[in-house]
């Protein structure tokens, strides 16, 4: 990816894209807070006095959808949409993004409600846009609000993405904003198993990061625990690359060289009148082999089922309801 260039443009309509999953407890503190942010920055001259601020019921059944209501009601710089069931956190920002894209958007900026993100680097973001950045990346600068495994797990999973081939940026999750023209272009993805932070970078534009540094959730339960995390990590990992499918062709020729090994001991054993089967080795063998058979079927029935999946060109989300006038 390149860097950006010195190229002034001018302050884009910005939407301010995101999605709300049982988000009730802490959206009374998200809301006035992102307006305030995004009026601060039309008064700074930053963005366009018809940005605003999009927040994406993803399914909830608590008060989401009746806070976001009541706050579109009162100020017209809010704006809301309602799925009509749970999608799943990354097709709720593509909802967001192509609705955005569709009512003429220049740039959007994505990030989660719950105020773990630095709203502060909105700013600095769309300064990055404005010089000619089309995607800018919000990174995190540490991450000392972790626990120590959080910490580790992390880490260790963007290394083994990029030890698989992926292109993604380090520290990044979904918080950052992207142009008009990447925009465009990532609405020519029509993938439905999304892993946006590894699709993202293979748009290939000029891109900037800003560092930040993460808070804790401000209120509220985080709908990500550790069983989600894992799955999402799968996601990554499946959705970016075939590499573990090559390794199991390399597992299966190791396989077979050792069972080629293990042919030639046993006729030299023969030979030599040893003639007493090992019962330990032999059913070591046998779960060995089977272990491995399993889980090579299981990985590549993974990389089938997605694409089972792809073939039925579903929708990624419905829009149940819209407040954006």
């Amino acid at each position: 990816m390149l860097e950006c260039e010195e190229n002034r443009r001018p302050a884009p309509v910005l939407w301010w894209i995101l999605p709300c999953y049982y988000e009730a407890e802490v959206l009374p503190l998200t809301i006035p807070r992102v307006v305030e942010m995004l009026k601060a920055l039309m008064q700074e001259g930053l963005v366009d006095a018809a940005s605003r601020a999009l927040f994406v019921d993803d399914g909830s059944q608590d008060a989401t959808w009746n806070l976001i209501v009541k706050a579109h009601e009162a100020d017209a710089h809010v704006s809301g949409l309602r799925l009509a069931r749970n999608s799943g956190h990354q097709n709720a920002l593509v909802a967001g993004m192509m609705t955005a894209r569709a009512e003429g958007a220049d740039a959007v900026v994505t990030m989660d409600a719950d105020l773990q993100d630095d709203i502060g680097a909105v700013r600095e973001m769309t300064m990055r846009y404005r010089e000619g950045c089309d995607v800018v990346y919000g990174v995190r600068s540490n991450r000392a609000t972790d626990t120590a495994f959080k910490r580790w797990t992390a880490q260790g999973y963007y290394r083994v993405l990029a030890w698989l081939g992926a292109d993604i940026v380090y520290n990044h999750a979904d918080f950052r904003l992207l142009g008009r023209r990447a925009l465009d272009a990532f609405a020519q993805f029509p993938e439905r198993n999304l892993f946006l932070r590894g699709l993202v970078p293979m748009l290939g534009y000029r891109h900037a990061n800003v560092y930040y540094e993460r808070q804790a959730r401000a209120a509220g339960e985080s709908k990500y625990p550790l069983k989600k995390m894992l799955l999402f990590a799968w996601q990554g990992v499946t959705s970016l690359s075939t590499k573990p499918i090559r390794m199991i062709t390399a597992l299966g020729m190791g396989v077979l060289l050792a069972s080629v090994v293990m042919m030639v001991w046993c006729l030299l054993k023969y030979a030599e009148g040893v003639t007493i089967a090992g019962w330990t080795s032999v059913m070591i063998s046998v779960w060995f082999l089977g272990g491995i058979v399993t889980l090579s079927l299981g990985i590549v029935g993974e990389y089938v089922g997605k694409t089972y999946l792809e073939t039925k060109q579903r929708p990624r989300y419905l829009v149940a309801e819209r407040k954006l006038d």
